[in-house]
């Protein structure tokens, strides 16, 4: 049955619309998706559909994480509180052995730690939630390569590591810290870590339900429970990971883990990203246009990424989001996360987009569902004509 498209947009992006229904229309299952975009901090789009979906509805968003995490991080280096330059270890001693003594702030922001899980002792489930634990076991173990000689997705870990440098220079959390300068102050439908209140509004993930082909195509791509993919995706526990069974996690949603369980929807994470750039409610864009090209360039040009084996596109702490749509200005910036969902930032264009899914889309190979190709493209087409 077609799936009817709830919501507005401002004039001239009607054909985003159109799009997003079309979109809708050609999925297999309903994925109870959300599109708002910003023009320049007004938005300008702001559409959702599917059973069980609004466009106050909160869900998981997964990876979408680190791109709130690391906007926390760019302020505090534009602060001058954070150096990239600088060595992890000084600012947590405790990272700096087997090696890991010479990686610096910026490498590690750009996945070359070499730290993508615990090889020794796999994570449960509740322990991938608690971004501390995570640290702390991380910080004594051998990396599974030479450090900032190489990269691959730090999937569940990076915003742990990333947050206990934070942690250790400030006396506070990234999560404190981005509800504090980021969520609270815009009013963000974006968190990390999902108040008790806002529970009622909550939606749970939902699975992929793979056609027989698609069945035998993941079968096959399965990977190594010992490999470094694996290690990365905790595949190697007696139990092994279950990202839908993650996201729906009551204590994944409660902590909000940095890399992996932000809870939102697109008009949260449309927003956060119109923050970073634009002049939003009258209060000025987060970060500088220094700061934003600073942490929007590509640091990992060519591939293979060591875990997914893809060309790689890190930014520092952001997935450099021209390199899978080419449309994009070069200083855009942003995540995608596991379910197909993407936000983004494009300076040059005054756009700050965000797609949600509840419904795990076909793995891509990059993060992002396919649709967001044409969805994007449909906005800077828009955007363009006015």
């Amino acid at each position: 049955m077609p799936i009817d498209v709830h919501g507005t947009v401002a004039e001239g992006f009607e054909g985003v619309r159109a799009e997003f229904a079309a979109v809708l229309a050609g999925e297999r299952d309903d994925p109870g998706a959300q599109l708002v975009v910003y023009r320049h901090g007004r938005r300008v789009v702001d559409l959702w559909g599917g059973d069980g979906i609004d466009g106050d509805s909160l869900t998981t968003l997964y990876s979408i994480a680190k791109g709130a995490a690391h906007l926390v991080v760019a302020l505090l280096v534009q602060d001058g509180v954070l150096d990239l330059d600088r060595e992890v270890a000084a600012y947590w001693p405790e990272f700096g052995v087997h090696g890991k003594d010479r990686l610096t702030l910026g490498e590690l922001l750009e996945h070359r730690a070499g730290l993508v899980g615990d090889a020794e002792q796999p994570f449960t489930v509740e322990e991938l939630a608690d971004d501390r634990i995570i640290a702390a076991r991380l910080a004594g173990r051998r990396p599974l390569w030479e450090p900032g000689t190489a990269w691959g997705y730090h999937a569940f870990v990076i915003g742990a590591l990333t947050g206990e440098v934070v942690r250790r220079v400030t006396g506070r959390s990234i999560q404190e810290l981005y509800e504090e300068r980021v969520r609270a102050p815009y009013g963000l439908d974006y968190h990390l870590g999902m108040p008790a209140e806002a529970e009622p509004r909550w939606v749970d993930v939902q699975p992929l339900v793979p056609t027989p082909e698609e069945a035998v195509l993941l079968k096959e791509r399965a990977a190594a429970p010992d490999s470094i993919r694996g290690i990365a995706f905790n595949a190697h526990a007696p139990e092994p990971l279950d990202l839908v069974a993650f996201g729906n996690h009551p204590r994944v949603k409660a902590l909000g883990p940095a890399s992996s369980g932000g809870v939102g929807n697109a008009r949260g994470v449309a927003g956060m990203f119109a923050a970073a750039i634009s002049t939003v409610d009258g209060r000025p864009p987060l970060l500088t246009p220094a700061t934003a090209a600073l942490f929007a360039e590509l640091r990992t040009p060519g591939g293979p990424d060591l875990v997914v084996g893809s060309e790689d596109h890190f930014a520092r702490g952001f997935e450099h989001t021209p390199a899978l749509y080419p449309f994009l200005d070069p200083g855009t910036f942003g995540h995608s996360g596991a379910t197909g969902s993407l936000g983004f930032a494009d300076p040059a264009h005054g756009i700050a987009y965000a797609y949600t899914r509840r419904r795990f889309s076909f793995p891509s190979g990059v993060g992002a569902a396919l649709e967001n190709g044409r969805l994007a493209e449909s906005v800077l087409r828009a955007s363009a004509s006015l």
